[in-house]
């Protein structure tokens, strides 16, 4: 397997849907492909990687930095080719990316459920921090 980790493109959109519909099968509907890439690609476009092999998506990791934290978004490797470094790479791009931006903390939320997402980040270096997350739809 050689992977390339490299800038979404719009041809990368059904296998980025792909990506997500099998790793993200629960997400509600307001995260679906057709809906949060585009408004991605409106907004820091250059900071939504693709990991392909061989022109095929394997993976997928969004990022976003508004001056003051760095969050990351949509982190998916497709199961068949999960524990071959894909996610670690995707990962470390966007830290780099979000790095050279001057941000010095990056922030991710991962569902109480997901015990071996959690595991991962872990072994990448990130903490369980006492917070509770908020949201509101607008």
């Amino acid at each position: 397997m050689s992977v390339t980790i490299r800038q979404f493109e719009p041809r990368d959109f059904s296998g980025v849907d792909h990506v997500w519909s099998t790793c993200f099968p629960d997400d509600p509907p307001n995260n679906c492909a057709a809906i949060a890439i585009p408004q991605k690609l409106a907004f820091q476009p250059e900071l939504f990687w693709v990991a392909v092999d061989d022109e095929r998506v394997v993976g997928s990791i969004m990022a976003g930095y508004d001056g003051h934290r760095g969050w990351l978004y949509a982190v998916a490797v497709l199961p068949t080719v999960q524990r071959h470094d894909i996610g670690t790479q995707l990962v470390r791009t966007a830290e780099d990316a979000l790095r050279e931006l001057g941000c010095t903390k990056v922030n991710l939320q991962v569902r109480d459920t997901k015990k071996a997402v959690a595991a991962f980040y872990s072994r990448l270096g990130y903490t369980k921090e006492p917070r509770v997350s908020m949201g509101r739809r607008l």
